[in-house]
């Protein structure tokens, strides 16, 4: 989109500008436009549109990988429910690959992450947009950087070779935000990728799958025992609980499960499919409805 921009001529006064170089500034998303009449502008670039979610002051900590070590677990309700993604745009693989060491336990200590294979100054994209809490050298995980994200979810980026961005920025999905490499505990290059929830870590591969590039829901359905350093994804299971209705304040909403469908959902909750429909935005009775999805049925 930028390019497109430095591409064309710029009208100012009914003469025609061309642009010619740019400037890059402190702040990512202004840039300086050189033109050929050697004249110049600046061109402030539109931000993530999550950037100033009420989540980025909560336990807010730039000096510690981990902002919430005295969170009591207890407090958080048996089954989470976080919205991850809107359309499909809202996510990015943060490197194409296969995990070829798995969460879990592992050579006698808790693995908390996947690890992709990468080559030393290969780009690492951030998975979704949101706001950069920690970089810096972070023992075992090497070059790390720490992102928030608006639901509250966090994502690891361990064993870089360089840290691109800086703690307080936000960033966009699919954005680079460092360099492939193996600081830290490492026996090769490789993205060791990790997600957690309040401080508490759970497979990424709950909600990543990595042969797809594509994400497995687009809301997170987890038991709250899944949130320890050795509960390991099974695709055997969906990734929602077993616990399929959800209450709150706005109504109620079912997170579909295999075998679901809309009719069967309307028989269910003593509705009708068309009035499912005109309660979820960009649902129709002939939508694909995916593993995981929050649909609201009253």
């Amino acid at each position: 989109m930028f390019l497109l921009f430095l591409s064309a001529e710029i009208f100012a006064q009914g003469v025609a500008k061309v642009s010619v170089d740019t400037l890059s500034t402190s702040d990512k998303y202004v840039k300086i436009v050189i033109f050929s009449d050697r004249t110049w502008d600046s061109l402030v670039l539109p931000k993530p549109k999550h950037v100033n979610s009420e989540m980025y002051d909560i336990d807010w900590i730039t000096t510690d990988h981990n902002a919430h070590r005295n969170f009591d677990i207890a407090t958080l309700p048996d089954t989470i429910v976080l919205p991850l993604i809107e359309d499909s745009t809202d996510f990015c693989i943060p490197r194409v690959g296969f995990v070829y060491s798995k969460y879990g336990w592992r050579h006698g200590r808790a693995h908390t992450g996947s690890d992709i294979p990468l080559n030393i100054g290969d780009p690492v994209y951030s998975a979704f947009e949101g706001k950069v809490r920690y970089t810096g050298y972070c023992g075992g995980y090497g070059n790390l950087v720490v992102v928030r994200h608006a639901n509250g979810l966090e994502t690891y980026y361990g064993h870089l070779s360089k840290i691109l961005v800086r703690e307080n920025e936000p960033v966009d999905v699919g954005e680079v935000i460092g360099l492939g490499g193996s600081t830290g505990r490492s026996t090769g290059p490789h993205l060791h990728f990790e997600t957690r929830y309040k401080g508490f870590p759970f497979d990424p591969e709950t909600i990543v799958n990595w042969k797809d590039t594509t994400l497995r829901c687009d809301t997170l359905v987890l038991p709250r025992n899944k949130l320890n350093s050795t509960a390991r994804y099974s695709s055997s299971s969906s990734s929602s609980s077993s616990t399929s209705t959800v209450e709150t304040g706005e109504g109620t909403w079912h997170i579909i499960r295999q075998g679901d469908t809309l009719s069967a959902l309307a028989r269910k909750y003593g509705t009708s499919v068309s009035r499912i429909c005109s309660l979820n935005n960009n649902l129709t009775p002939n939508t694909v409805l995916q593993l995981g999805r929050k649909v609201r049925v009253r």
